[in-house]
């Protein structure tokens, strides 16, 4: 017969079996161990995707929000005009072109009125005024201008001076008497939406 069946040697037979099913036991544990490292319950592509983060989600709309953002209103503090002529000294009969530049001085675009309703030219010589772009002004209208920083914007169509006083109570120039000549200096003044110009333009008429 077997000898599995019917252990042989000087102890009885039930010691035998015991021991056979302690080195059997043992040898099933250790079976266990090696199936459970080389399968590592729970790994594997079925572990959940960590949730993204919070603001991955919002951050980029906000951006997008922000930068389609309409400019806000200009500062007048960040806001320099600048009154220009075409010329420094004018010959008898010709007219000097009166026009302007406003720059954006802060960091970011900003909106202004630099429409014919908020510009005002203002020529001067010492203590006398001689003339006053609203005066006899007609037809003046709003213009909304986006500036960007450091951009300088300058009106496209000259004022001409016609060289007269300006009067508020009439607009017949028959009325009106010649600005003085022959070497006289005056001084042209600007101011947009409120905001002056920091300095004033110098010219002559011969």
């Amino acid at each position: 017969m077997s000898t599995i069946k019917h252990p042989v040697g000087p102890q009885s037979s039930k010691v035998y079996w015991r021991r056979r099913l302690i080195v059997g036991l043992g040898l099933l544990f250790v079976i266990v161990i090696i199936v459970l490292i080389v399968v590592r319950p729970g790994s594997g592509g079925s572990q959940p995707a960590p949730t993204p983060s919070a603001t991955t989600g919002t951050d980029a709309p906000a951006a997008a929000a922000a930068a389609d953002a309409a400019p806000a209103a200009c500062d007048p503090a960040a806001v320099t005009v600048e009154a220009l002529t075409d010329a420094v000294t004018y010959q008898p009969g010709q007219k000097p072109e009166l026009s302007l530049s406003i720059t954006n001085t802060g960091t970011v675009p900003c909106v202004i009125n630099a429409g014919t309703s908020k510009q005002v030219f203002t020529i001067s010589s010492g203590q006398d005024i001689y003339w006053t772009s609203t005066d006899c002004q007609s037809a003046a209208a709003d213009a909304e201008v986006t500036l960007q920083p450091g951009v300088p914007v300058s009106s496209t169509t000259p004022i001409a001076w016609d060289r007269v006083r300006s009067n508020a109570a009439t607009c017949d120039e028959s009325t009106r008497t010649a600005a003085p000549a022959g070497g006289a200096s005056y001084h042209l003044a600007v101011t947009v939406d409120g905001i002056a110009s920091a300095t004033p333009k110098q010219f002559i008429l011969d």
